[in-house]
């Protein structure tokens, strides 16, 4: 460009900025730090199949089978460690051990033979369930009760595949309590999404407790009814309600017959049939350290149990590799109480799809009829039409309090007096005692791992304009492989191990201002973060990852922990700071360097949370940053706990300013 046009130009507009063609052209004696940092080193198929090969083995198997009393011993004890170590801990201990309240409203006229009665009981202390009680008009003496749950239908309790049925119990002389899922139908509001029970995870109870309480308080609804039979109780749904119905029926020996339709898959089935992977009420917490899904099956036996799947399901659970694990791992058990008759199974060809309309009705029909209705000629187990039965969302709205409870404020309330733990001693011996047992409890909150680096891979090394570049493949623990690039100038006064929320390709500024200041700089991803990240399902991988008994955050402070082991090694003369950017990886950090005392030297942190509970202010869910839902870490530690188990290793803090 003519320097006199510059000049004239700048005297027009002096904040205005030029680059000449010289200027903008890139220096090939430089390296590009973007595009290093960018550079794929392991890749994320890689990443996802290191993830599976990880948790499928991890998963217990079905044990050998001896008798039926043998069974039945071990079926009790998988049913109450559920319950105690899955699904019941913290508060909802007392949660369950509370009476709920149940409140009865309005009766609405239903159709020929029935009426519609509407209801509201508590899953939890304030935490209100709407429900619809579909009754005959003339009671028997005892008549069966069917507990009808529903899946991922935003319609809820008014799905025209959920009214059908419950018509056609009233009809046949049945007692069937329609109850709104969480999340759905009247309950489909923000703070009600699934992504937000693992709140109450990070507060030391168990998310899936919700649930649970509601099923097992919508059962004692029925079986309080006055012409309720206990000998004849059914549970049954679709898709989120086959989970709900498996989970139910096998932990609550009160349900004696059990239809879950396209809702579950054991978990070394998701593991390969990514589809399944499910969503946080079906992967709790811990639940694959007791028992997976093909144990909760056989824990039916001897009760009538109708496993039904869609041969073509474009959802999930798709019949044709679901249904022979199942029945593989159940009729065993079935066999041993002479049972076989009891156990059956059902594929809906027509639609084939993820449904359940008429032929899958009527399978549950024939179910019931078999052994609700045994020997009785009368029984029909055709589906009675009832298609200009059905209601209006209005008119079959169930009021609810204004202040109805939902994950967020269950948390919040839990997260008051939290975290129970003394305040850390000012110094000296005590504080040190102190440092030693948070140290243990921390470990033991967030399943760490005593890793080392058993094998590096330097992939590729390039050096421009005095700055080396080396991407490196650190193995650990036998299982996770860790991309890093390494970049260096000169001789090092010091090494950075740099982790970032972002992941490695977004740290270049940090890189430069690091390089400049002497340090060498190690760009790690550890799991979750950048190119640690699995190709598909991320977040789901981390439900995963702790229902067998593991937790990201964890896992991610051990990778960390162990690479800075080894970087004290490799460089024992250059004092190690571990730097993050981002609340994510500053919380991973923090854990790191409490898990770690020799290896880093100092922390920077930049954007850290000031608490955990800033996690449940902002109201994030799971999915936004699994790791910070690692159950009981606020119970037993917050931020500043985390940052007395550095000291005296310094602790920098640093804080973006806010865009204007």
């Amino acid at each position: 460009m003519n320097t006199r046009i510059i000049l004239l130009l700048l005297l027009l507009n002096p904040f205005a900025r030029f680059t000449c063609a010289a200027e903008a052209a890139p220096d090939n004696n430089t390296l590009d730090l973007q595009a290093v940092l960018a550079h794929e080193v392991v890749g994320p198929a890689f990443v996802l199949s290191e993830v599976q090969d990880y948790i499928e083995p991890r998963v217990p198997e079905m044990p050998p089978l001896t008798s039926a009393k043998d069974w039945t011993r071990l079926a009790t004890r998988l049913r109450e460690d559920v319950l105690k170590r899955v699904v019941l801990r913290g508060e909802a201990a007392r949660w369950s051990a509370t009476p709920s309240k149940v409140e009865w409203l309005e009766t609405i006229p239903g159709g020929p033979g029935y009426h519609i009665r509407k209801l509201r009981y508590e899953a939890v202390p304030g935490f209100w369930i709407p429900a619809l009680l579909y009754e005959p008009d003339v009671a028997t003496a005892k008549m069966p009760v069917l507990l009808a749950v529903n899946g991922h239908d935003p319609s809820g309790k008014i799905a025209p595949y959920k009214q059908a049925l419950c018509i056609n119990q009233a009809k046949r002389g049945m007692l069937a309590l329609n109850v709104e899922w969480i999340g759905m139908g009247q309950l489909a509001k923000p703070n009600y999404q699934h992504g937000r029970m693992n709140q109450l995870d990070l507060c030391g109870t168990s998310g899936v407790s919700p649930y649970y309480l509601s099923m097992k308080h919508g059962l004692d609804v029925l079986l309080g009814l006055p012409h309720a039979d206990p000998l004849r109780v059914a549970v049954t749904g679709h898709s989120g309600g086959g989970w709900q119905t498996i989970f139910i029926s096998s932990l609550d020996t009160r349900v004696t017959l059990s239809d879950p339709v396209a809702g579950y898959s054991g978990f070394r089935v998701r593991v390969r049939h990514l589809k399944d992977l499910g969503d946080p009420e079906q992967t709790p917490c811990d639940l694959a350290t007791v028992a997976d899904y093909l144990h909760l099956t056989a824990m039916m036996a001897p009760r009538a149990l109708l496993l039904t799947y869609n041969a073509n399901d474009e959802c999930c659970f798709e019949a044709g590799y679901v249904l022979p694990t199942l029945l593989a791992a159940a009729q065993p058990v079935y066999q041993l109480f002479g049972q076989e008759s009891r156990l059956r199974s059902h594929i809906n060809y027509d639609p084939g799809t993820h449904n359940y309309e008429r032929d899958n009705r009527e399978a549950f029909y024939r179910m019931e009829g078999d052994n609700f209705y045994a020997g009785d000629a009368s029984f029909n187990a055709k589906e009675i039409p009832s298609d200009a039965e059905f209601k209006t969302r209005e008119q079959l709205d169930v009021p609810l309090p204004e202040t109805n409870a939902d994950f967020n404020s269950l948390a919040l309330a839990l997260s008051q007096d939290l975290p129970h733990v003394k305040p850390a001693p000012a110094g000296g011996a005590a504080r040190r005692k102190w440092q030693q047992q948070q140290r243990a409890k921390l470990r033991a909150v967030v399943k760490a791992k005593d890793y080392a680096v058993s094998q590096t891979t330097p992939a590729s090394r390039e050096e421009k304009g005095g700055v080396k570049a080396t991407y490196w493949r650190f193995r650990t623990g036998g299982a996770w492989t860790l991309p890093a690039t390494e970049l260096s100038r000169g001789q090092p006064q010091g090494v950075t191990l740099l982790i970032a929320d972002a992941g490695r390709r977004s740290t270049a500024s940090q890189v430069e201002r690091l390089l400049a200041a002497g340090q060498r700089v190690v760009a790690l991803d550890p799991f979750y973060f950048g190119e640690g990240k699995p190709k598909t399902h991320d977040y789901l991988w981390g439900l995963t990852l702790a229902t067998i008994g593991d937790r990201p955050l964890g896992l991610q402070a051990s990778q960390v922990a162990a690479v800075a082991r080894w970087l004290q090694a490799e460089y024992p003369g250059e004092p190690l700071t571990l730097s993050a950017v981002g609340p994510r990886t500053s919380t991973v950090a923090l854990v790191a360097a409490g898990l770690e005392e020799q290896a880093i030297a100092q922390l920077e942190l930049q954007d850290p949370f000031p608490s955990l509970k800033t996690v449940l202010q902002q109201n994030y869910k799971y999915e936004d940053m699994p790791e910070m839902f690692c159950f009981g870490l606020l119970e037993a530690f917050d931020m500043a706990q985390l940052k007395a188990l550095a000291d005296p290793r310094p602790v920098v803090e640093t804080t973006r300013p806010a865009i204007k």
